[in-house]
Formats: structure tokens, sequence, C-alpha cells
């Protein structure tokens, strides 16, 4: 691991950054924006994390900001002129482990119908702000997929978490015997 020694470095004063192999782009690209939101994605979750008894969503949480960092390396390299580093996959059997986890919380759901209004309890309302983060970091990625090489099972981690994010609300709503607000559609 490397130290950090020095936060600012005063090359992105006007405007430029560079990418996993040294390439300097502007920091308005599609690819900043990419995983510039997944970053804030991260962010998100810190927050989710902080709001949850330590535990098993705490733990899927932490893992989830893990193989966030990795998505990040994977989407801050430039994989037509350079390769990725290992840090830039993901863990084998991640989006799986995703789809498992979702499949096991709806099984323990109550089936419920309609489209359910973001809310609830705070870690729940913030489960929701996740995934609508991660919704957005996914537009990002396919955007930057039209005009760069981008590994298929990122895009395919990331929008299998936005649904784990979506399940894990409903989750935490349902253990806090919170009942969700489900659109009521007046113009019928």
């Amino acid at each position: 691991m490397k130290n950090i020694t020095k936060v600012y470095t005063r090359h992105g004063d006007e405007g430029m950054t560079s990418l996993v192999g040294g390439q300097r782009v502007s920091k308005a690209s599609a690819r900043l924006e990419s995983y510039g939101t997944v970053d804030e994605l991260s962010a998100h979750l810190g927050l989710l994390a902080a709001m949850l008894p330590e535990g098993e969503e705490k733990e899927n949480i932490q893992r989830i900001q893990n193989d966030l960092f990795n998505v990040c390396t994977n989407l801050a390299t430039e994989q037509e002129t350079t390769p990725l580093y290992p840090s830039a996959y993901l863990p084998v059997g991640e989006i799986e482990w995703l789809e498992h986890e979702v499949d096991a919380v709806m099984a323990m759901l109550p089936e419920k119908q309609g489209f359910v209004l973001p809310g609830g309890t705070r870690e729940a309302a913030q489960a929701h702000v996740c995934r609508t983060v991660c919704r957005r970091a996914e537009r990002r990625i396919v955007e930057l997929s039209t005009t760069a090489k981008i590994s298929p099972e990122v895009l395919q981690f990331i929008n299998r978490l936005s649904d784990y994010f979506f399940v894990l609300s409903k989750k935490l709503n349902f253990i806090a015997g919170c009942s969700e607000k489900i659109w009521q559609n007046v113009c019928k």
C-alpha cells in the first residue's frame, strides 16, 4: 500500500487530472464523471454504515465500499493504452454474491404491490439515496462505454448493486417495523 505523504499536488489546478497510467484528461470528461459518481456513492455508503449497528448489513456495506474502489480503479484506466492493475478487477463471485443477497432479502419480506416511495427509517431512506446515486453512476458508466472500453463486470456489478440497495431499504424498514409508503396514482 502506498502512503499518502501530500494531499495537494497542484497538478489539477487547471482542470486536468491524471488517469492510471499517467494520461492527462479534463476533470469534466465522461471518465471522471463516471468514477467520481462511484466515489460519491461510496461516500453515501459511509454515511449509511455510520447509521447501522455492528453486524452483517454494516459488513456488507464495507465490503461493497471496497468493491467500489476496484470499480474506480477500473474506470480510471484507459484500457486501450494501459493494462488493468489487479486492483481494477472485482473479486471473483461478487456479482453472484449480490444476487444471492437480493434473493435472500426478497424471500424474507412480505410481498407488496406497487411502487415504493423512498423513505421510512433514516437508514432505509439513506439506502434509497445510495440506490439513486448508484443508478446515476450506471448511466455515467454506460455513457463512458460508448467511447471507451469498460470491463463488462463493472456494469453488471453496478446494475445489481442498485437492486441490492432497493431491497436493503425494504429490509431495514421491515426490521424496524416501519410500513413503506406506496405511491398512490391520483390520476386513475
